[in-house]
């Protein structure tokens, strides 16, 4: 086995000559030579390994990963479907208000006397209150 672009460096004490630096030559020739060495079995079962370890990793990545993310956004298109008037939420610039009307994709937010501000509904960070349901006792 010859290396052509390594730089080769005789040692002293035997007078051999190896493609590593004088000083740890002889772990680094032993590293390099069981680096080197063929792996024993047959390809297939190479192949299979690899192919096992990269489902292993995908199937990690997807329970650690992605399924709690699309949790996650089902509970909040959740949240969003369920704004109705009279709601007091936190906006995602921290604007607190009260909600006064509700559109298909806008919501009206009360964020003062007079002082009303239209927004999208994905602007809603967070439901505070909801407003209490209109229950009305008939007599």
């Amino acid at each position: 086995m010859v290396l052509t672009n390594a730089p080769i460096i005789s040692h002293k004490r035997r007078g051999t000559k190896t493609p590593f630096h004088s000083k740890g030559g002889d772990t680094l020739t032993t590293l390099y030579v069981i680096a080197m060495a063929p792996q024993g079995g047959s390809p297939e079962g190479g192949l299979m390994s690899t192919l096992i370890m990269f489902a292993l990793i995908i199937g990690i990545f997807y329970l650690m990963i992605l399924r709690p993310q699309q949790k996650r956004q089902k509970e909040r298109q959740k949240m969003l479907d369920a704004v109705r008037k009279g709601d007091k939420i936190i906006t995602a610039g921290g604007l607190h208000g009260t909600i006064a009307g509700v559109e298909e994709k806008t919501l009206l937010v009360q964020v003062s006397d007079n002082v009303k501000l239209k927004f999208d509904r994905s602007a809603i960070a967070s439901i505070v209150r909801e407003a209490e349901p209109d229950t009305k006792e008939s007599k």
